[in-house]
């Protein structure tokens, strides 16, 4: 059977990540494999013109040829050599990781639902929603511990680029979502969610 192809998308720290990697853990990795946004970026002062940083939250800082290119082959049963980014750096990482088709793809971003040609090749779309305060506490504390940024930096992308660009961009994806479901409801609702998840594909 053809790999099916899960987009799952929302704002930045919504919780569409800690969602798929429940949906992944559930199906296991004979089942289940997953292409992040995250992973494509270009790298930082190292993109087509027009293209890359220093705002990490608009279209163009994505390789969205390369991602959708890639999720073709693993829809046709081909492996990938899936790149992998370095935050701290902003700049792609010089290994990739193989990456073996599997019966369920979980493509995880912020923007991939509103990229059209990506778009395409979904199976089945989520959007989970969440309101500014919360992903802005979530972005915080994450970038701070994992990304070693600084509080005011986070402050202040979040308020001239990630926020803006979630207004302009993100939110208006949820209308091509096949469900829209509400951040705290993948943890009181995952099962039923997840039952109609795998009626779907």
């Amino acid at each position: 059977m053809r790999p099916k192809a899960v987009g799952i998308s929302g704002g930045s720290c919504s919780g569409k990540t800690t969602l798929t990697h429940k949906i992944f853990q559930r199906l296991g990795p004979d089942q289940c494999v997953i292409l992040p946004q995250d992973d494509y970026f270009f790298g930082l002062g190292d993109a087509p013109e027009g293209k890359g940083g220093p705002n990490f939250d608009h279209p163009h800082a994505v390789d969205f040829d390369q991602l959708r290119d890639q999720l073709a082959q693993l829809k046709n049963g081909q492996a990938i050599d899936r790149p992998l980014y370095d935050f701290p750096t902003h700049m792609p990482k010089a290994e990739t990781e193989r990456t073996e088709p599997r019966p369920v793809i979980l493509i995880d971003g912020i923007l991939i639902l509103q990229h059209q040609p990506l778009r395409e090749l979904l199976d089945l779309s989520i959007f989970v929603e969440c309101d500014s305060e919360t992903r802005f506490a979530r972005r915080l504390k994450r970038d701070v511990r994992e990304r070693g940024r600084t509080p005011q930096s986070v402050h202040e992308q979040f308020a001239n680029q990630v926020g803006p660009m979630h207004d302009l961009h993100v939110e208006p994806s949820k209308n091509h979502a096949d469900i829209v479901i509400n951040s705290q409801q993948c943890e009181s609702a995952f099962d039923d969610l997840f039952r109609i998840v795998m009626s779907r594909i």
